[in-house]
């Protein structure tokens, strides 16, 4: 979700920009994040300012917001991505338009997640001061 930026965010952003010649970053809209269970208080940082701190890092080239999985799906198909990144806590079968790249012979890649880098574990141990 990158809702506060962390090592393991920007390991995952680096090695996706390894991959390819571009990298577009697609973001949940503050409405999606909320409605991925996570709390009903994130994201902590809005939309927007995710979305600016994602542009500031060199190995960024673009951010995209969407709001549900029928705009991401949507998404997907304007730009069609050769290779479609997602951290290593998801299984291919549960990324969100995997079959679509799959479907037009795109690859779908999941990188390694690094253990003991959860925005969640930041925010706890922030609650804990």
């Amino acid at each position: 979700m990158f809702d506060i930026l962390h090592p393991g965010h920007l390991s995952l952003l680096k090695s996706a920009r390894d991959l390819g010649d571009y990298l577009i970053v697609a973001i949940d809209s503050d409405v999606s994040a909320r409605n991925l269970n996570k709390s009903p208080r994130r994201p902590v940082n809005d939309q927007e300012t995710r979305k600016q701190i994602l542009e500031a890092i060199r190995w960024v080239d673009e951010v995209r917001i969407f709001s549900d999985r029928y705009e991401l799906e949507s998404l997907i198909r304007e730009i069609r991505p050769a290779v479609y990144v997602k951290g290593g806590d998801y299984q291919i079968a549960q990324i969100v338009g995997a079959n679509i790249v799959r479907g037009y012979g795109g690859r779908v890649k999941t990188l390694p997640y690094l253990q003991g880098r959860s925005t969640t574990n930041i925010i706890q141990r922030i609650r804990s001061l």
